[in-house]
Order: structure tokens, then C-alpha cells, then sequence
């Protein structure tokens, strides 16, 4: 092969390859954007039973295409003390079954689904009404887009062969399966996705490129990289949501160890998963997976704690309470930098309240004299910094602003009053109720407890799009998070409709709890609705607003 077409090789896989990342991605954006909610919910309420937490999780990384953004999700669930832990693990395990399960999908080849699903996927992007029919046209989309890329591989990788040098770099993978293994972890790691890596390594397998026995390396590899893409995420997580995370990849990583050793010392095993390299090495995964859960699910009791014992929770209620101020005063002459560094202060300001959403919850159920404390400093410094932000602001206009930056201003001005009043209903309003119920001696009934998480994860992940909003100032987002707060509104309606249901029907406990109930779904409400403004300055910009609502 001569050096043009070498380049013209490595060009096509490499923009083969990227698709393929760019389409995984894509479909789980779009489950996350249209079904996160509902996805939420299903995993909370599956925490009872761990085997039903397993098929759970393996469902919803079927959905996510990604066991990654399972992890992150109950990574959150575990921290708000809304799931045990031995919960969590059962589902990251499921999860990673479900990983397996989707590679499994993306290997079918129908000629006809590509373009089916591309014509579906466009066609209700464009035409869809609602967001989650244009979030179903994203996600079908994705699916086409990730056939695409494995036929552009499959394309691509046929005059490889002919190239010595290639086959002598692909022998030597086939001899030293501990350099596979490692290649196969670091690509799943730097593409954020071990879907993508196990896909790559199997249509390679298939074309003959990759030796099976290297490919096989590089697939248990990836498994290994695939566990360490969440435990970097989520290392400024609270420790008691990271122990599940470190033990998935203990259990996934040494288990990925003990497989390569296996296939090394006995190679004759691999050949009884298939009768073809692709069919061999997708298996592999497969069962891989599936015996982890097997064997790993028995003993998460034990598993969880062990960790608690070496991962120790050191409370520190004033730690990360103080920080450093993002508003430089050096920066005053300078309009611009001023604003940017007010946005960074009221992002500061949104990941605050993002915590002590997450800490108020659990109160409902067992009252924490230091968490409450704790909830309270936080909505003081909040106080003081949207005074800093507001006396700020007005510094910077002195030296006069123009046009766009004094609409800017004023935005920045009306995000900061409505944080710090979301902070003061949680601080007071939420707060004061979850102590009425402890005080009273009082308790949800166990629909009206489940209505309270389900609305409280809702406003959670609203808040966690706003957040994103603030970041990327992305239309799109801004859009989807407008019209959230209509969702939400409804829903408030729905679930004070089924309360006052169940006071109708006599239930001692929703009489009891009737007040603090109702209270509290309007005070998660106003709390979405104060986060919600993110959004609005942005569409109004763009021209999606009319001056009274969402066009």
C-alpha cells in the first residue's frame, strides 16, 4: 500500500470511528432530554429488591445506550440517601449487563433498518411537536447513524490486509494480549464510552484486521475502562455515593483481569462462543457481563460493607462551605470580563442550592440536627454573595455599559434574586416542614412519600439543566427548560388532585401530614420556577419567546 492510501486509510477510520462515538452519545442524549424523569423514577422505586434493581438498571442502560450515565444517575440517588447502597451496586452490575445487551443490538445488520430509522428520526425532529417526539427522532437518528459508521468501518478496513506492517503491528497484539488489554481500557477511557470501543474491536475482529485473541484482550479492556470513566466523574462525589462506584470497578476490573488471564492460560475457551471472529468477541462480552452479575449479586451486602469500612465517611460540615469569590474587582474597567466573572458567581451560587436540595430531602424522613445546621450556613453565605453579585454589578455600571451589556446586567441581577429566594425556600420553607413532621412524630403515607421523591427528583433535574443552561447559554437547553416548568406546573396540579383524593378516602396518615404535603410540592415549585428564569433570556434572544410564553 502506498503512503497516500495509508493516510487515506487512517483518515476513514478515524472519521469512521468518531461517528460512531458522536451516534452513542447521541442516542443517550436524547433518552436523557426526553425520559430522564421517568428514568429517575423508575430506578429510585426499583431499590427494594436487588434483583429487581439489577434487571432496572440493565433496562435503563439499554435506554442510555451507557452504563456510565446509569452510574451517574445513581451515584446521585445514593448521596440524597434515596437508595441504599447495595441498591446502587445491584444496578451498576445490571447496568453493565445492559451495555453488553445494547452492543449485542448494534451488531445486527438489516440493510433496511438504516434508512428506516434515519426517515423516522428526521422526520420527527422536524415535524414533532412536543420535546420528547423530537428527543424520539434524536434518539432513532443515533441508532441509524451508529450502523453507518460500523459499514463505514467494515468499508474502510478491507485494502488494510495488504499492508505488511499493519499485519506485522496486528500479530504482535495477537502475542501480547497484556498491551491489548491495556490499548482496549485507555480507548474506552478517552472515548468516554466503552459501547463505542467494544463495537470498534468487534467490526475490526470481524474484518480479520484484529487477531481474535487480541481482540478478546481489547474487549475485556474496555470493560476496565468502561468502570473508570465514572470513578473519574464522580470523584468530587460524597463518599457514600462513590463507594458503589469504586466497587463496580473493583468487581468489573478485576474480574476483566482474571478473564484476560483465563483466555491466556486456556485459548481454547473462546471458540466455544461462537463459530465466527465478530460472533466469538461480542459473546465474550456478553458472558463476561453476565457472570459478574451472577456471581457479584449474592454478595453486594457484603461488598458494600466491606467499603464502609475502608472508604470512611469524614463529616465536615463547614468544609467546602467557604469559597473563593469569582468577582475580581481588577476586572471593573474591563465590562465584559465583569459580567463573566458575575455568571461564574451566580453559577457558584445554583451548585449551592443544587446541594442543599439533595441534603433537605432525606430530613423528611429522619431529622439530622448538622445537616439542618448545615443547610442553614449554606443559605447565609448564599445571602452574602447575591449581595456581592448585586453591589457588583453596580459597580461595573458606573463606567458605563453599553446596550447589550446592560441588558446582560440586568439579567444577571434578576437570575441572582431569583436563586437567593430559592435558596430561602429551602432553608426556611422546606426546612421548617421536614422539623414540623419530626416534631409531631408524623409520617407520610407511602404514596405520598413516593409523590414527594418523584417531584423532588424532577426539580432536581430541572435545576441540574438549568445549571447546564447557565454553562453553555445553549438555546436548545434553554428551550427544553422552559418548557419543564410547565411540566412541573402540571404535575404539582396532578399530585394535589391524588392528595386531596386520599383525604377524601380517610386516610389517617394524608390528614395528619395533609399541610406539610401540600407545602411542600409549592415550595419544590418555586423552586423550579426560580431556576426556570435561566432560560427565559436566552429564548428571548433568539427570538423563541413572545412576551408572554413559549412560542
Amino acid at each position: 500500500m502506498n503512503e497516500p492510501n495509508l493516510l487515506l486509510f487512517l483518515l476513514n477510520i478515524a472519521g469512521s470511528a468518531a461517528l460512531l462515538i458522536w451516534a452513542v452519545r447521541l442516542v443517550g442524549t436524547g433518552v436523557e432530554r426526553g425520559f430522564s424523569n421517568q428514568l429517575r423514577t423508575w430506578l429510585r422505586r426499583s431499590g427494594n429488591n436487588r434483583f429487581l434493581a439489577a434487571f432496572s438498571g440493565m433496562g435503563a442502560a439499554i435506554f442510555l445506550q451507557s452504563s456510565t450515565a446509569v452510574a451517574i444517575l445513581i451515584s446521585s440517588f445514593v448521596a440524597k440517601s434515596g437508595l441504599a447502597a447495595v441498591s446502587g451496586l445491584a444496578i451498576l452490575l445490571g447496568a453493565d449487563l445492559g451495555s453488553a445487551i445494547v452492543a449485542q443490538l448494534l451488531m445486527v445488520r438489516l440493510t433496511f433498518l438504516t434508512p428506516l430509522l434515519l426517515l423516522m428520526g428526521v422526520s420527527l425532529f422536524l415535524r414533532a411537536n412536543g420535546s420528547s417526539g423530537r428527543q424520539v427522532g434524536r434518539i432513532f437518528i443515533g441508532l441509524s447513524l451508529i450502523f453507518v459508521s460500523l459499514d463505514m468501518i467494515r468499508a474502510s478496513t478491507g485494502p488494510i490486509m495488504e499492508n505488511p506492517g499493519t499485519q506485522m503491528v496486528m500479530e504482535y497484539l495477537g502475542r501480547d494480549l497484556l498491551t491489548a488489554f491495556i490499548i482496549g481500557a485507555a480507548f474506552a477511557w478517552v472515548v468516554h464510552s466503552s459501547v463505542a470501543a467494544v463495537l470498534l474491536f468487534v467490526t475490526l475482529a470481524s474484518q480479520s484486521i484484529l487477531p481474535l485473541m487480541a481482540a478478546a484482550a481489547m474487549i475485556l479492556g474496555a470493560n476496565l475502562g468502561g468502570a473508570l470513566i465514572a470513578y473519574v466523574l464522580t470523584l468530587s462525589a460524597p463518599i457514600i455515593s462513590r463507594r458503589i462506584i469504586v466497587a463496580n470497578l473493583l468487581l468489573r476490573g478485576t474480574g476483566a483481569i482474571l478473564a484476560t488471564l483465563l483466555i491466556v492460560f486456556v485459548p481454547d475457551i473462546i471458540f466455544l462462543l461462537g463459530s465466527n471472529p465478530a460472533r466469538q468477541t461480542i459473546n465474550l462480552h456478553l458472558v463476561f457481563n453476565l457472570t459478574l452479575l451472577i456471581i457479584a449479586l449474592p454478595l453486594t451486602g457484603i461488598i458494600s460493607q466491606l467499603l464502609c469500612r475502608f472508604m470512611v465517611n469524614k463529616v465536615s460540615n463547614d468544609q467546602g462551605m467557604e469559597s473563593t469569590s469569582a468577582l475580581d474587582p481588577a476586572v471593573l474597567d474591563r465590562p465584559q470580563r465583569g459580567l463573566d466573572c458575575a455568571a461564574r458567581e451566580l453559577l457558584g451560587i445554583g451548585q449551592k442550592i443544587e446541594q442543599m436540595l439533595i441534603k433537605i430531602e432525606p430530613l423528611y424522613d429522619v431529622w439530622d440536627p448538622e445537616s439542618a445546621k448545615s443547610i442553614k450556613k449554606q443559605d447565609k453565605l448564599i445571602k452574602q454573595i447575591h449581595l456581592d453579585v448585586k453591589l457588583y454589578l453596580a459597580r461595573l455600571g458606573k463606567n458605563g455599559l453599553n446596550e447589550d451589556q446592560g441588558g446582560r446586567s440586568m439579567e444577571l441581577a434578576a437570575i441572582s434574586s431569583n436563586l437567593d429566594a430559592a435558596s430561602s425556600v429551602v432553608a426556611r420553607n422546606m426546612l421548617d416542614l421536614a422539623k414540623r413532621l419530626n416534631n409531631q412524630g408524623l409520617h407520610f403515607s407511602s404514596e405520598g412519600r413516593k409523590e414527594i421523591g418523584d417531584f423532588s427528583d424532577r426539580v432536581l433535574s430541572n435545576v441540574q439543566l438549568a445549571l447546564n443552561v447557565m454553562m453553555n447559554q445553549n438555546p436548545a437547553e434553554a428551550r427544553e427548560l422552559v418548557v419543564a416548568k410547565d411540566k412541573v406546573r402540571r404535575v404539582e396540579q396532578k399530585l394535589q388532585r391524588q392528595h386531596l383524593g386520599r383525604l377524601r378516602e380517610g386516610l389517617a396518615e394524608s390528614i395528619e401530614t395533609s399541610n406539610i404535603h401540600q407545602e411542600t410540592l409549592r415550595a419544590l415549585k418555586l423552586i423550579n420556577t426560580s431556576f426556570s428564569i435561566v432560560g427565559y433570556s436566552i429564548l428571548s434572544k433568539s427570538g423563541d419567546l413572545l412576551k408572554s410564553r413559549l412560542i
